[in-house]
Formats: structure tokens, sequence, C-alpha cells
């Protein structure tokens, strides 16, 4: 099993993903050892993107820009609690021909992170097909890390 001390929070810029980073800064308080990654993953361009004109450089640029504010504000949150702007680190990423939970899944392996924290949106039945549930994902595979799922 990785660190569980290792927390890696997918989130997006809803109030369920900032009781998350919440949860877990109340949680990681205490701990000498820790490290808390924010982590936004958003999908690729819809399929009529770029024959209307898209370019994908702009499209990242755009999708990185907006979650870096919201990945900052979690930040903020968490250094007020008491957590060190060291112990806290932030990465954007498109996910590129997966699902977007299939991605966070294989961060938080590259990453050894033993804890995975998400917020629980509830997702249409759509949405849940074309770019996954998180929340489902990270139950269904938990086997060498633990999961939260902050509602």
């Amino acid at each position: 099993m990785d660190d569980w001390q290792r927390f890696l929070i997918a989130m997006d810029k809803s109030e369920t993903s900032r009781r998350a980073v919440r949860y877990v800064g109340q949680m990681a308080l205490g701990l000498a050892e820790k490290h808390i990654c924010l982590l936004h993953v958003y999908p690729e361009p819809p399929p009529d993107f770029y024959t209307t004109g898209g370019q994908l450089d702009r499209y990242q640029m755009l999708k990185d820009e907006r979650a870096g504010l919201f990945l900052q504000d979690a930040a903020i949150i968490l250094e007020e609690m008491g957590i060190s702007g060291r112990d806290i680190s932030q990465r954007v990423c498109m996910a590129e021909g997966k699902t977007i939970s299939q991605m966070v899944l294989d961060i938080r392996k590259e990453g050894g992170f033993g804890t995975v924290v998400t917020g629980k949106r509830g997702v249409s039945k759509a949405e849940e097909f074309l770019f996954g549930s998180i929340s489902n994902a990270l139950a269904r595979h938990a086997r060498d890390f633990t999961a939260w799922i902050v509602g």
C-alpha cells in the first residue's frame, strides 16, 4: 500500500470539492509528514471543437488558467488551516485518450498517493458514461489505496 499520508484531492470548482479540501486539512493537520496534491483533470475538447476553428493550445491554456484559480483558492484554505505551503502541490492536466477517472487513478499510482479524496458531485448518467464518475471509479478500484468521498 502506498503512503497514506500522501493525499491526492481530485477536485473541481464545486462546493463539495472545497469541503473535501477542508476535510483533508483537518485530518492532515496533526501529521508530521504529509503531502497534499490538489489535482484537476479536465476532458478533451468536444468532437466538433476543431471543425469550428478551435485550437488545442488555446483550449488547454484556458482550462489551465481557470483550474489554477480554484486550486490556488484551495491551497489558501489549507494554509489558513495551518498546513505549510511546502506540503501542498497543484497539478492540472487534460485526460488525453482516457476518462477523467482513469487519469486520476493513473496519477495516484505514479505519485504513490495512498489516500485519494474527492467530493461527491452527483453527475447524470450521461455525464457518467462520457466522463466517468470519479467517486464510483475510486470506490471500485480502491485496492492498494484509501478512497475518501466527501459529500
